[in-house]
């Protein structure tokens, strides 16, 4: 088995597609700012984050229509060094809830919300994993 993605459901596909594009800076398989899907595959081939319109998934399972409260997903990036990406994203418009900060003698780690309120977390990793 292999994990092939990690998908959002969203309401405000737009919002949504231009932050994990223009603010993260993720590079999406093919061009669908208006939706209703689309993936982006991170550097070094892992499994992608893909995003899905809420209301398509909701006229296919009929149980979705109401927009999720707090938070229920966690999407975890790994980048080479936090700082250097945090001051990136946010003069890209990015807003940090949390860090740059050690998470543990391990590994730096900082937190943010998309437009949907989905949190993600960026990690780097001080000492390899083992």
């Amino acid at each position: 088995m292999e994990l092939a993605q990690v998908r959002l459901l969203i309401t405000d596909f737009p919002s949504c597609y231009r932050f994990y594009r223009d603010v993260l800076g993720l590079k999406p398989q093919f061009d669908a700012e208006e939706g209703p899907y689309a993936k982006f595959t991170p550097d070094g081939g892992s499994a992608g984050i893909a995003l899905q319109d809420r209301t398509q998934m909701t006229q296919v399972l009929g149980e979705l229509a109401a927009e999720p409260t707090g938070y229920r997903s966690l999407v975890v990036l790994r980048v080479d060094d936090v700082d250097r990406y945090c001051a990136e994203i946010t003069r890209r418009g990015a807003v940090l809830v949390h860090g740059p900060a050690p998470m543990t003698d391990r590994m730096r780690v900082a937190h943010l919300r998309d437009p949907a309120g989905n949190l993600v977390e960026l990690q780097q990793w001080l000492v390899p994993r083992g």
